[in-house]
């Protein structure tokens, strides 16, 4: 009987953690870029069940009877295996900011922070104070040469991940006295927008922010080459991957669940209790 307790214990504290997933993958529904955690959990060793004094031998042989002394396996509990992130598409939103990119594939932004390099899916840039292309934190976007310096409504990026500035910019009036039309006469490619990936993405770390970093078990982060990259989308970000009618229909499973193992614990309880007032009435 107590070793039925810590087996609902142990379901009890996988439910608790199913629960932190869900909970937060609602939490999550409207940001940007985000994705999903996924709780993975395997069982305890099971123990192999036998009948006491019994070497499978009948020493009177009748009808038909199974011999063997081995009664079967019990489980033992549950634990956390891993919480992993799901990093399936989003849809796309269209916000028609020029600052805005949206990935349709595989791959991450990699943004510079105080503590390295972290990479993202939050594609929701704004510009900063000193013309960096920057996440709504303050944390410049980078290409494969640096930090990407930009002026407003005079770069494009097109599905490549090519940033393109005009070689002439608008606060230059000279240069356009009696154009009808100046802004992309003359497009320059100004940096590749850094996209990378890694062996293992699912094993990244969480920074909150819309951040991630690598592990040893992701391998380091490696530019994805030409013809391997995401389609990159200007004036869209990406949505969260969360379906909240599916988180819903998980939260109700794991009240249940929590519920089962909660009663199981209770029974085993009242049980002992009946056993051990029995034993103390007749001893």
């Amino acid at each position: 009987m107590i070793r039925g307790w810590y087996t609902g214990a142990s379901g009890m504290r996988a439910q608790q953690w199913r629960m932190d997933a869900v909970a937060n993958n609602l939490a999550n529904v409207d940001t940007d870029g985000y994705k999903r955690d996924v709780a993975a959990f395997k069982a305890f060793p099971e123990m192999l069940i036998r009948r006491q004094d019994d070497d499978g031998v009948y020493n009177i042989p009748f009808g038909s009877a199974d011999a063997a002394p081995i009664v079967g396996k019990m489980g033992t509990g549950v634990e956390l295996n891993e919480l992993f992130t799901n990093f399936d598409q989003g849809a796309m939103k269209e916000t028609s900011s020029d600052f805005d990119l949206a990935m349709d594939g595989k791959g991450f932004f990699t943004i510079t922070t105080p503590y390295g390099e972290r990479y993202t899916r939050n594609g929701s840039f704004f510009l900063g104070m000193e013309g960096f292309l920057e996440t709504k934190e303050g944390y410049p976007v980078l290409g494969e040469n640096g930090p990407i310096r930009v002026k407003a409504n005079n770069f494009q990026v097109d599905k490549e991940g090519r940033v393109w500035v005009n070689a002439a910019y608008p606060d230059e009036p000279d240069v356009f006295a009696g154009r009808e039309s100046n802004l992309w006469e003359e497009p320059v490619l100004l940096d590749t927008l850094k996209i990378v990936n890694f062996d293992i993405d699912r094993y990244l770390k969480k920074q909150g922010s819309s951040l991630w970093c690598e592990t040893e078990t992701s391998g380091p982060a490696v530019i994805m080459p030409e013809g391997e990259r995401p389609k990159i989308f200007q004036g869209f970000v990406e949505a969260s991957n969360v379906n909240p009618v599916v988180e819903m229909v998980q939260m109700i499973e794991v009240n249940r669940a929590y519920e089962a193992n909660q009663k199981i614990i209770q029974t085993h309880e009242t049980m002992l209790g009946t056993l051990i007032n029995q034993v103390a009435k007749f001893g």
